[in-house]
């Protein structure tokens, strides 16, 4: 005889997990393997992407390799954007997360497979899963706390913990198995961890309820039937539009390079940012204090977008200067250059609860929500003047202590701290009213432009010299952070009280 298991409320239900809904044990083990997975590929990526032919790798140029990184990472961010509405219009985030969990282990088992096109295969279907796991696995752990208030606020730190846990663990394990037995392995080990959390996934649904349903509207037979086409008419397009630039390319009517592509992308990024804020201000029916807001939102968009295009650069140039001019050297063996990409995480685990504490005992001292997001741009200034300075011991080929990249992580993670919260949890507070949903997906290709420009800059590597690249770039994030902090009066008062 079969049961039928009446759902769980995951607010009321007796199954707790240190105070808080048992479901969010299955969301925080989900996203701890998925960022395994992600950051432990992300940490060999390039390096393998440089490496030489004899080693194993694909003999790329770094210019090369890093527009790869940067197209990359760039795309997680902008297909969040379809990932969200797939979600709530065709699967439900539940199964929205199973089946882009399910797409990024194919992605990282494609890589394993020793040929040029299975890896650039993995690399779309990585994105694909990402931006259909990513955003939706986030919306589900708000629904777990409907009542809202400090227990929610409560619950997502918890939930980012298990965020850097995987972060800091990836890079340890698919960086030792990549660089010292066969890269092919190391994706192998992103695509394991991403198998673990799908079944942990599968196997604590039940403590979830209806928590990332589809909503009743959404899920008629007419209303999905009418998304159904949406969706297929727009992977028609893309499809169309693909072969047309192949055939273009074919012909030698254009030429097309992953550097020009990457550049063209990032054009496009702000172009439809810029045309997007001018409608909403010129032409989009909000009241002055509304249209002030959004003008706040721009600016923290081009401050977003600054950030990550200096912080990224951890998994291409820092990456490669960890590969190539550290001394790793450990009681006669030498670690992976790699396992440098967890110490941020490392650094977010340690120093979180120091920035939670700090911005409560500073009480009415508190600077500012653009105070803080200058200060986030001017602490990664400063990280990149001290990657300037110990780049400068290596201009006749010696190497040079891990220390230095420590230490700019160190200023890294705390500009991060300052800046990356503050700001997401604004946008949220400025958006008006009807809007909130498309501002964070203007937030996320923030994130997306800096992620291109950082591939882009780390591709500069090959023609100019550390210290006057890693200057350059200290030099306009750290200028950008001061220009931030000069007008962030007037910025606030545009907030119109917001905190």
């Amino acid at each position: 005889m079969s049961q039928t298991v009446a759902p769980i409320d995951p607010s009321t239900s007796g199954a707790q997990w240190f105070g808080h809904p048992r479901g969010l044990s299955t969301l925080f083990f989900t996203e701890l393997w998925e960022r395994f997975s992600y950051y432990g590929m992300r940490g060999i990526l390039v390096l393998f992407m440089t490496a030489a032919l004899a080693d194993g790798g694909m003999g790329l140029s770094d210019g090369v390799a890093a527009a790869i990184y940067g197209l990359y990472t760039a795309g997680v961010y902008l297909l969040a954007l379809p990932g969200g509405w797939i979600a709530d219009h065709l699967l439900g985030q539940r199964q929205a997360v199973f089946v882009g969990g399910a797409i990024i282990a194919a992605g990282h088992f494609s890589m394993a497979v020793p040929s040029n096109f299975m890896f650039f295969l993995g690399l779309v279907l990585i994105m694909a899963g990402t931006g259909l796991l990513k955003p939706n696995v986030s919306a589900i752990v708000g629904d777990l706390y409907p009542e809202g208030g400090a227990r929610r606020d409560a619950g997502f730190s918890i939930f980012y913990m298990g965020i850097n846990i995987g972060a800091f663990a990836g890079p340890l394990v698919c960086g030792f198995l990549g660089e010292n037995v066969d890269w092919h392995l190391g994706f192998s080990a992103a695509g394991i961890g991403m198998v673990l959390g799908l079944i942990q996934y599968k196997l604590g649904g039940k403590f979830m309820g209806d928590a990332g349903s589809m909503k009743e509207e959404l899920a008629a037979p007419a209303a999905k039937a009418r998304s159904w086409k949406i969706f297929l008419g727009g992977v028609a397009a893309i499809v169309v539009l693909t072969l047309g630039l192949m055939a273009l390319e074919a012909s030698g009517a254009v030429g097309i390079t992953l550097e020009g592509t990457a550049r063209a992308m990032g054009v496009i990024i702000v172009g439809i940012a810029v045309v997007y804020f001018l409608y909403l201000i010129l032409a989009g029916g909000l009241s002055t204090p509304d249209k002030k807001r959004v003008g706040v939102i721009f600016v923290f968009f081009l401050a977003t977008a600054l950030f990550w295009s200096g912080f990224e650069q951890a998994g291409s140039s820092m990456n490669l200067f960890a590969e190539r001019l550290t001394d790793r050297v450990m009681l006669g063996w030498e670690a992976p250059a790699s396992w440098l990409q967890s110490v941020n995480p490392l650094f977010i685990i340690l120093l979180a609860p120091v920035f939670g504490w700090l911005w409560v005992w500073l009480d009415r001292r508190n600077p500012s929500i653009p105070a803080k997001m200058a200060f986030g741009l001017v602490l990664l200034g400063v990280g990149f003047l001290v990657m300037a300075w110990g780049a400068s011991f290596t201009q006749e080929g010696d190497l040079v202590s891990p220390m230095w990249l420590v230490v700019t992580y160190f200023l890294h993670t705390c500009g991060e701290l300052c800046l990356s919260p503050v700001g997401l949890s604004s946008v949220t507070k400025l958006a008006p009213r009807g809007l909130v949903g498309q501002m964070m997906g203007i937030w996320f290709m923030g994130s997306a432009l800096g992620n291109l420009i950082a591939g882009l800059v780390a591709g500069l590597m090959e023609d100019m010299p550390l210290v006057e690249l890693f200057g350059t770039v200290a030099m306009i994030t750290g200028g950008g952070g001061l220009v931030l902090l000069l007008v962030s009066p007037v910025v606030r008062k545009m907030m119109g009280g917001v905190e």
